[in-house]
Parts: structure tokens; C-alpha cells; sequence
């Protein structure tokens, strides 16, 4: 039977995304210059599109960002224009005259001024512009540094839809990318990682992953999220890390579990895939208020994640013909 095919709904409210997108042909293009700028670019579109960043992987060919969406809340000129001067901290002079020009505009509360702000608004709290302007902005300045024209990445990006229960598997399925791709045992080793900067002080990287562990200090943040990485509560588990793929595979078609953190070692297509991911309520909720918009009738409901782990009572909205891990 035919599976249904259906966009991510979008969320009523603040909502959590997990983000994904890579590059065409999977060309892994990106030395540790470019990943270093496509990180300041993440926080910086971040800040200008007022989401939060929770955490992030930059790799040779891909990215993953965990990233929430505010409610709506009204915004003050001077708010879009400091967000404004952080998208262009260096202007052009021409820019510069052009919002002196604007700035004169808000004041009075005229025609181009009214225009800016509605321009500027339509970009404020949603995380498919967000993503929109990062891929132009990094796209824009890898080809001119490289001498390089047409498509930088693959295809419009993937996102899931997130219920809070899933915030911790997805934070630490993000920042073990490093350790799937070989690159490193421990991701506060891989500077192009929402943990790594949190490990290394960034007090913005460090507010995204309290959230997604449940908003306690950092210092119980850091430690219950270093046992959700490895396990062990602090160290790094060489042996989980090494598991090849097949093996996973085997134990799973035998019955057997695995502990969460060697199977968050696995790429999990249900985190990419499943379109919303949540508790079972969750995800009927979600399903509830697409068919309320768009008043479509599709016959799908919550599928629970394979019985590889302890999961708790998360399910995805779509499920998957192929494995679900690998």
C-alpha cells in the first residue's frame, strides 16, 4: 500500500525542530574553514531570526541543528534593526545610506519604513527562513571563495517536528555525529559541535543543551547529557563507538536490545525521516491539527521506534519502509 505523503505540520506556538541538509551528490566539500564559518553563521542567523539554537553538527557534507521556534510575540523597530546590524555587521556604504534613509522612515512611521518592517517580520521566529538564509548566506560565500557556480546543496532540507520527550536523544544523536563519522571519540573534542562549545564555555551553546536536558544548571546538564552520550555517566566507551553497523544490525533481527547510547552511534532514519517525533499523544496531537487545517483525512497515526532500545513512549508520525537504523 502506497504511503501517504505529508509535510512536516507546522506547530502551533513554540515549537522544536531537528533540521538536516547536505550537500549535492553528498560531496564532502567543507575543510574545517568553511565549517568554521558555516558555525558563526548558524549562531548569527539564529540570532537575527530570534529562534535558539540548541545544538548543532557541522560535517564535510552535511549539517544537523536542533533549533526552537518562539511563539509569536510582537517586535520593536528597534529590535529589527539591532537584529539588522547583526546580519550586515559591516555594511556597505550604500546599505549604510539606505538605513539612514529607513531609520527616518520607522520614525515617521512611512511607506518604506512600513515595508521594511513587514519584510523583516516575515523572517522573525520561523525556522524554514532561518534555514533558508543560512544555506544562501554560506552558499554566496563558499562559491565566491571557491570559484564555484550553481548548487551547493542537494535539496530543500529535512526537518522533524519534535515533543519534548525526544529533545535528549536528538541533542545527543546531533553532537555523537563526529563519533559515527570516525573523526573523534568524544565530541567535545570536534570543534564544529553544539557540545564542544558548550564544554568550552559558550554560554549560548551551553542555554541550548540545559534546555533540551530540562532547563537545570550546567553543571547537572553536563553530566546527565555525557551519560546519555556514552553510558558510562563520564568517559567515552571505545567499545560502543567501534560496534560496526552489521553487528547492530544482527542483535536487532535476533530480539536483542542495546543500550541507547550505542545505538544513538548508528545513523537512526526514524530522527530524520518520521516527520514528527514525540510521545504517542504527541504526535496524535500534531496529526490532529493538520487534518483541522488543511482537512485532509489520511489514514496515519503514531508508529513506535523499534524495540532496539529503551525509547519510553516515543513514536514518529511516518513510518519507514526501509530500516530504521542504517
Amino acid at each position: 500500500m502506497r504511503q501517504a505523503r505529508i509535510k512536516v505540520p507546522a506547530a502551533e506556538g513554540e515549537a522544536t525542530y531537528h533540521c538536516f541538509t547536505r550537500t549535492v551528490n553528498k560531496e564532502r566539500l567543507f575543510d574545517d574553514v568553511a565549517k568554521e564559518i558555516l558555525r558563526r553563521q548558524l549562531w548569527q542567523v539564529a540570532d537575527y531570526c530570534g529562534v535558539q539554537l540548541l545544538t548543532y553538527a557541522v560535517m564535510a557534507n552535511h549539517f544537523h541543528v536542533l533549533v526552537r521556534a518562539p511563539r509569536e510575540q510582537p517586535l520593536s523597530d528597534d529590535e529589527l534593526l539591532r537584529r539588522y546590524h547583526v546580519l550586515y555587521p559591516k555594511p556597505t556604504p550604500y546599505q549604510s545610506a539606505r538605513l539612514e534613509v529607513i531609520q527616518k522612515q520607522l520614525a515617521e512611521n512611512g511607506p518604506e519604513g512600513v515595508l521594511w518592517r513587514q519584510r523583516q517580520l516575515r523572517l522573525m521566529g520561523d525556522v524554514s527562513q532561518f534555514m533558508k538564509l543560512v544555506k544562501q548566506r554560506f552558499s554566496i560565500w563558499f562559491n565566491k571563495t571557491h570559484d564555484r557556480i550553481g548548487t551547493l546543496w542537494a535539496e530543500r532540507f529535512k526537518s522533524t517536528l519534535l515533543g519534548p520527550g525526544a529533545l535528549q536523544p536528538l541533542a545527543a544523536y546531533i553532537d555523537l555525529n563526529c563519533v559515527r563519522a570516525g573523526l573523534v571519540s568524544d565530541p567535545k573534542d570536534y570543534r564544529f559541535c553544539g557540545y564542544a562549545e558548550a564544554v568550552a564555555g559558550n554560554a549560548a551553546a551551553r542555554d541550548g543543551l540545559r534546555l533540551a536536558i530540562g532547563g537545570v544548571p550546567w553543571d547537572d546538564a553536563q553530566a546527565a547529557y555525557r551519560e546519555i552520550l556514552f553510558g558510562t555517566g563520564g568517559k567515552p566507551r571505545s567499545d560502543a563507538a567501534s560496534i560496526p553497523l552489521q553487528e547492530v544490525q544482527r542483535v536487532l533481527t535476533q530480539g536483542g536490545r542495546l543500550p541507547l547510547a550505542t545505538v544513538l552511534r548508528c545513523r537512526i532514519r526514524y530522527f530524520t525521516d518520521g516527520a514528527v517525533l514525540g510521545s504517542s499523544t504527541f504526535v496524535e496531537a500534531q496529526l490532529a491539527a493538520y487534518r483541522r487545517r488543511t482537512g485532509r483525512r489520511e489514514r496515519l497515526g503514531p508508529h513506535p521506534l523499534p524495540a532496539c532500545t529503551d525509547w519510553g513512549d516515543l513514536a514518529t508520525l511516518r513510518g519507514l519502509r526501509q530500516r530504521a537504523i542504517g
